[in-house]
């Protein structure tokens, strides 16, 4: 049994299911317990009340409703997920949804649908449709399916939760493995989530996301693009409830549209930037080219990012290239618990969704806008038949990617009752050095220069560095990694292997200033690693402050600014240069002055020394202007060399050149040739000849329309003849017909009993004008009498030879 797909709504709207025992465990039982139920009662029902071992308050399982939602929207989807707290596990379960004080034994009691996610892991009761069970009976952790909530007027809905843990049955009437939900008042129509509560936890936290990209041509071969297949650079942050970054039934800023048809996040930072109040890290990570790769060949992608208690959400967003303006990512994910603390782990799988910006169907349709722009919304398999992810019968769409986001240090006094583990408190791990090279093959570098002298002269960690030269960025949309490279050391004479060392973590990154507007302080901290071998107390700080200043002055004529951003790359890739910092005006002045903070700064910068690096380039200049002003065409852009030509021979190419992409041309009206004139429609005095052509192109994109197609002008074949004899002889003839006319309309009510004619119309032309030719005329029926037979009562037609005098 499939159910008709349903668009996936990451909602904080309320739902409620509920959860029997699976099909394994019913089974098993069936001898011994079924039996006691009475036989007319449906099996949905029995396998309710089957009696295992109930065990109250147990919260070692879990049926969540994602976003803990405690109303649900008529016909909204919504996503259920059983879960077991590790180390403990499950076999088998059972998912029914039921409405509020039924026993389930009819087929109203029940309540909304459910579509199934992985065939593999899940399925639908053989005796209980309306169940969902496991397909085959294992360990897991974790399932999940969608469930579709119940039109409106249905009431509550109870979601039960029942599992099968070797050969012991949990679940419960009450508690983790139950949910209820009502149905959302009609007065809450147009809203579509629950308010996000206030977060209680105390400190930050820092999370680590990484991405995981499915999408390859095992898991998607329909039109899977070979050539082209990659997911572009992550962009997001950590905000508050005041900011949405996209959310699904919102429209696209123009951030989310640049990232979702282009796939590039300048815009989307720009934007995230501007809410710095609301934001307290912005979320980066590389781009994936080519989509999927093995991890021992190159490392997913991952950032981290913090979050504090009025800061707790967080979102991204990626595009899957090349698509119209197709992405995956999580939208006000909130990482605080109702405990009071922050999320441990979260591991959560991605479908695609459509911006609403680009009507096109498959990964490489044309651009095509969408006008007026859609809402943002889940892909389905039924949207389109050229979709790749086309599905017939309406089956789910595989998940095409997955991102875990873990807890990697907490900062500050936490307030929650969960006691930290081992692991969390060392926390803020050292990145860990990768064994291969994730270099993206588009960016040519030069070799490393040697190892700086460490940054610390005494026994304390310090910090060396190295550099190198990005001599050739080969493809714009790949972010290529930095250009300097750091590594942990010790002064001279200091040895990592010394048991007296201690082991410390790299600082966490500073807080922010204890004031908005003045000079306050900010802190940052770091952890002890691993204490000395020996023994001995470890006497190195873990938290460093220092003074930091907003605005300088706080008065009417001060302004608010945000707080300075990275310093930008140094503009010299050898030798001495110059790099920048920026940062925005917030709130102009109270009593309307000029803002006189500076929010652009500038200071020197070393690279390593020029005679080092033979061939020294500018950067790219900007792409020109496309070479054509509509369709396909190219575009270049140029560097210069700029290491003198002694130094060294320099074979980088200097100017690139690429396609580029414009509206449709205009397509005018393409006719054929015009055909031969005809022949002259008289065979003597005045007449008329035509001649035609046919539309091989109907005009597009605004062309010029067609012009005629049919063409007339007259013709004169030869004077008639004015011969006398001849004109005797058609006056005569004349006559004759005009006589013989009379005569007819005369005996017209004798020859035709029951019938009234009209009079016999005028001989036609004759078909020759000498030889012999024909005349014709008609006599229609103008009434029919009742008495008349049909057969009798019809038109009449006669024919008559004409000119039979010799040519």
């Amino acid at each position: 049994m499939r159910l008709s797909p349903v668009l996936l709504r990451l909602s904080r709207g309320p739902a409620l299911l509920a959860l029997a025992l699976p099909l394994a465990v019913a089974l098993a039982f069936s001898d011994e317990t079924l039996d006691k139920v009475p036989k007319s009662e449906g099996y949905c029902s029995r396998i309710l009340r089957v009696q295992g071992t109930r065990r109250e308050g147990y919260t070692e399982f879990r049926l969540r409703v994602e976003g803990d939602p405690d109303f649900y929207k008529p016909g909204t989807s919504y996503r259920v997920t059983l879960s077991a707290a590790p180390p403990s596990y499950f076999r088998g379960f059972t998912l029914i949804a039921l409405k509020e004080n039924r026993e389930g034994d009819k087929e109203e009691d029940h309540a909304g649908t459910f579509q199934i996610i992985d065939e593999e892991e899940t399925q639908f009761m053989s005796n209980c449709p309306v169940a969902v069970t496991e397909s085959t009976p294992r360990r897991r952790t974790r399932i999940q399916v969608f469930w579709i909530a119940p039109p409106a007027g249905t009431g509550c809905v109870i979601l039960k939760a029942s599992i099968v843990q070797k050969r012991i049955i949990y679940f419960q009437d009450e508690g983790s493995l139950t949910k209820k939900l009502c149905e959302q008042d009609s007065t809450f129509d147009g809203v579509t989530d629950k308010p996000i509560l206030d977060c209680c936890a105390c400190g930050t936290a820092k999370y680590r996301l990484t991405f995981y990209g499915n999408w390859s041509e095992k898991t998607h071969p329909k039109d899977y693009p070979r050539r082209a297949n990659h997911w572009s650079a992550i962009i997001g942050g950590s905000h508050s409830k005041n900011y949405v970054l996209w959310e699904y039934g919102g429209y696209a800023s123009e951030g989310v549209k640049q990232v979702a048809e282009l796939g590039s996040p300048v815009k989307m930072e720009e934007e995230i930037r501007q809410q710095s109040d609301e934001v307290l890290t912005v979320i980066k990570a590389k781009a994936q080219w080519p989509a999927w790769q093995p991890l021992n060949v190159r490392a997913a992608p991952s950032a981290e990012f913090s979050v504090d208690r009025t800061r707790h959400l967080m979102s991204f967003l990626t595009m899957m290239g090349p698509s119209p303006d197709w992405n995956v990512g999580l939208s006000a994910e909130d990482l605080c618990t109702k405990e009071c603390g922050w999320v441990q782990k979260l591991v959560q799988d991605l479908i695609p969704w459509d911006a609403g910006t680009d009507s096109g169907v498959t990964y490489e349709s044309p651009n095509k806008p969408t006008i007026p722009q859609e809402k943002i919304r889940p892909l389905t398999s039924l949207d389109h038949p050229q979709s790749p992810f086309y599905d017939p019968e309406g089956g789910s769409i595989t998940q095409v990617a997955r991102v875990v986001i873990e807890r990697i240090a907490r900062k500050g006094e936490q307030c929650n009752i969960v006691p930290d583990n081992v692991d969390d408190i060392v926390a803020d791990l050292a990145p860990e050095e990768k064994d291969e090279d994730d270099t993206p093959e588009t960016c040519i570098y030069s070799n490393w220069s040697p190892w700086s002298a460490c940054s610390s002269s005494t026994c304390d960690k310090g910090k060396r560095m190295r550099q190198r030269m990005l001599k050739a960025q080969l493809d714009l949309s790949v972010p290529c990694p930095d250009t300097q490279d750091f590594q942990p050391c010790m002064g001279p004479g200091c040895s990592d292997e010394d048991g007296s060392t201690c082991t410390m973590s790299e600082w966490i990154t500073w807080s922010p200033c204890s004031i908005s507007c003045g000079t306050g302080m900010r802190s940052r901290e770091r952890y002890v690693k691993q204490f000395p071998e020996d023994g001995s107390v470890c006497t190195l700080p873990t938290e460093e402050t220092e003074k930091c200043t907003v605005n300088e002055e706080c008065s009417p004529s001060s302004c608010l600014t945000t707080e300075w951003g990275e310093w930008d790359e140094c503009s010299a890739t050898c030798g001495m240069g110059m790099k920048k910092r920026h940062r925005m005006v917030k709130m102009s002045p109270a009593d309307g002055s000029m803002c006189k903070a500076e929010t652009s700064q500038a200071e020197k910068c070393m690279m390593p020394e020029c005679h080092t690096i033979p061939c020294l380039l500018s950067l790219w200049s900007e792409w020109s202007d496309c070479s054509v002003t509509c369709g396909k065409g190219m575009r270049t852009r140029q560097r210069m060399l700029k290491s003198l030509a002694e130094l060294g021979d320099c074979n980088e190419e200097l100017e690139q050149v690429e396609k580029c992409m414009l509206p449709e041309c205009p397509i005018d009206c393409e006719l054929t040739e015009w055909s031969q004139w005809s022949e002259c429609n008289k065979s003597c005095g005045k007449g008329h000849m035509i001649r035609t052509r046919m539309i091989q192109m109907e005009p597009q994109f605004g062309g010029a329309p067609c012009p005629e197609t049919v063409q007339r002008k007259k013709c004169r074949i030869r004077k008639c003849l004015r011969n006398p004899s001849i004109q005797n002889l058609r006056w005569r003839e004349a006559r004759e017909s005009r006589r013989s006319e009379q005569l007819r309309e005369e005996s017209d009510g004798d020859q035709f009993p029951g019938c009234r004619m009209r009079p016999w119309t005028a001989w036609s032309e004759c078909t020759k004008l000498c030889g012999g030719g024909i005349q014709e005329r008609y006599m229609t029926v103008k009434k029919r009498f009742k008495s008349s037979q049909f057969t009798s009562c019809k038109d009449k037609k006669e024919i008559r030879a004409c000119n039979v005098h010799p040519c």
